[in-house]
């Protein structure tokens, strides 16, 4: 995933991320892989846990304090993590299993595959090192606009369902950029679906 980019990567530059630097980015997504790597050994147990240690708080303070390291720690942090996760899924046998997201929703354990997908398709753009949302694959993004158009709908008044015409007017990956808050369309602001 960034092994185009590890000579010379600032993890201290900017992401596209408000407040956020390629080193906060890094720092999530191998800390989103290990709380998917803890909640898989949990349900293997037939346990439910909390995704994240500390929920939402110990989340972030886990971000912010691997944020600022070295970029070869960080990208080994990345791909080891990622390499664990890997292991995890191949090895896991309990997909029946549930766990517990920092908002308290307990879900079932097979829905992180695509929660995993979804985290690097996304934060590869985010990391604004070139990975535009026309590069997502095209059965991500038709899954992911599917689902997101529907929670589009469910959060409008009855009646009042169906996307904006300008979102329908553009390119599916635009539009679904729009939809995760990366990108306007003009006349509308992010919509920020999740």
């Amino acid at each position: 995933m960034l092994d185009d980019h590890a000579d010379g990567l600032d993890v201290a530059a900017p992401s596209l991320l408000p407040n956020w630097t390629i080193g906060h980015v890094l720092s999530h997504l191998a800390r989103n892989a290990d709380s998917m790597t803890r909640a898989l050994a949990a349900a293997e147990r037939g346990e439910v846990v909390d995704r994240y240690p500390g929920g939402v708080a110990g989340r972030d303070a886990d971000i912010e304090a691997g944020a600022g390291r070295p970029p070869s720690e960080q990208l080994a942090d990345v791909r080891g993590s990622d390499a664990r996760l890997d292991a995890a899924f191949a090895g896991h046998t309990r997909w029946d299993g549930r766990y517990r997201e920092p908002t308290g929703r307990v879900v079932p354990v097979e829905h992180l595959v695509f929660l995993r997908w979804r985290e690097v398709e996304v934060h590869r753009h985010d990391l604004g090192l070139g990975h535009q949302p026309d590069d997502w694959p095209a059965e991500y993004a038709r899954v992911e606009l599917n689902e997101l158009t529907m929670r589009w709908n469910a959060r409008r008044p009855m009646g009042l369902t169906g996307l904006p015409p300008e979102a329908l007017a553009a390119p599916e990956r635009q539009r679904l950029a729009w939809l995760l808050g990366r990108t306007e369309i003009a006349g509308l602001d992010p919509a920020g679906v999740l």
